[in-house]
């Protein structure tokens, strides 16, 4: 007898430690996945999407498909690089189709849905995967669908999908004068928001007066980085191939605002900085004095075939973040351009940037002139911080993750 209690004691204590270990093993479910929380909203409804090549569920189904078999699908909005993430950044593409269903470019001279496209909808979908880095322009689309949606009474419905670099926000505020279409608010570099708490927020702070739905994400929290999720990368733009690059791009997306090459146009975009002026060595050992946590360098030496230094030799460092948890990505990426500055000061260079027909200020992915102004990094840093904790807690009612 005391033996079968002592068994069916283990085995209590085992199926709880189970039960325990599938909590914290549950699925991160997409907003497109729980159909029982949308399917009122679309039914008997002409519907629209705004997606790409993101646009997937766990399974690999695209959204389109999903949507298609089971409501009135009528319209089909793609953003920058189109509906299958091919073109170059900057290029324009043309209105196409998908499987019968009309696609509408938002990029090039139409950004914004014209009155004669949203006529074919009365409810549009959105399911896109972000990034995580406010000087992308996905969220911009987003914006622009939102203001003219809501000008014709339309509704839109989010799907929601997980921040990429979780709900951590860091780095200066976009100031006023460079809102541009690569980033139109007044968010953090990395601004730690799901697409549905950016449309909630701007909704309410912007006085946009969508009619607005979120399909929020379930099982996921703002701690987890993508690899937490357990959901399948699927590459968000052409230089965006991993989630990994993601982080890179909150690294050296900035530099791309100088005269650096930051590895576009190589196999590792935004993996590298440097420059054929550039000594490699030393620039390592600059780098590797300032101390810094979760991040090591690698003198590297590497040829774009296209962008920045096409088809020469460039010379720098690779960037390895070995403990992302412990690195500002926005200060990192500050630190690579002011160390260049103070090693080659009459040549670093920050040249008036262009994207597609509309040219932009330097600085345009910092957000503010700090970097072309040359300021030291002791003079700011804590600013930023101020400004990504002020961030914080004004945007705290519309995040939708604890």
């Amino acid at each position: 007898m005391k033996l079968k209690q002592i068994c069916l004691g283990l085995i209590s204590i085992l199926m709880f430690m189970l039960s325990g270990y599938c909590f914290a093993e549950k699925s991160v479910l997409l907003g497109v996945e729980r159909s029982e929380l949308y399917e009122g909203l679309l039914k008997g409804k002409r519907v629209g999407l705004f997606t790409n090549q993101t646009g997937m569920d766990r399974m690999l189904r695209h959204t389109a498909d999903i949507l298609r078999e089971r409501f009135n699908l009528t319209a089909i909005f793609v953003p920058e690089h189109g509906l299958y993430g091919a073109v170059t950044a900057g290029e324009n593409f043309a209105d196409s189709s998908y499987k019968g269903i009309k696609v509408y470019s938002l990029y090039g001279d139409t950004r914004r849905p014209t009155s004669e496209m949203l006529e074919q909808i009365d409810i549009i979908c959105v399911d896109i995967q972000d990034i995580g880095i406010r000087h992308y322009t996905y969220f911009s689309s987003l914006a622009y669908i939102m203001e003219e949606t809501a000008k014709l009474g339309k509704e839109v419905l989010i799907f929601d999908r997980p921040n990429p670099l979780g709900g951590k926000m860091e780095g200066p505020i976009l100031k006023p004068e460079w809102s541009s279409f690569i980033g139109l608010y007044q968010l953090p570099l990395r601004h730690g928001l799901t697409i549905g708490e950016f449309a909630g927020y701007i909704n309410a702070e912007q006085k946009l007066n969508c009619r607005l739905h979120i399909i929020p994400l379930a099982n996921w929290r703002r701690h987890m980085y993508w690899k937490d999720t357990k959901l399948f990368w699927v590459m968000t733009s052409p230089l965006i191939p991993t989630a990994d690059t993601a982080y890179m791009y909150g690294v050296t997306g900035v530099a791309g605002d100088t005269n650096l090459s930051v590895g576009v146009g190589t196999s590792k975009p935004f993996y590298f900085v440097g420059a054929p002026f550039v000594e490699g060595e030393k620039f390592k050992d600059e780098l590797t004095k300032l101390g810094l946590k979760g991040v090591a360098f690698r003198t590297a030496a590497f040829e774009p075939k296209y962008g920045t230094y096409s088809g020469k030799v460039v010379h720098g460092v690779e960037i390895y973040l070995t403990d992302v948890k412990r690195v500002n990505l926005p200060e990192l990426g500050y630190l690579l351009v002011h160390t260049v500055r103070k090693m080659y000061p009459d040549k670093l260079e920050f040249p008036l940037r262009g994207y597609g027909a509309q040219g932009y200020k330097t600085d345009a992915a910092l957000g503010e002139d700090s970097m072309s102004a040359g300021k030291a990094p002791e003079e700011i840093f804590h600013r930023w911080r101020e400004e990504a904790a002020d961030f914080q807690d004004k945007v705290q009612p519309f995040l939708l993750y604890k």
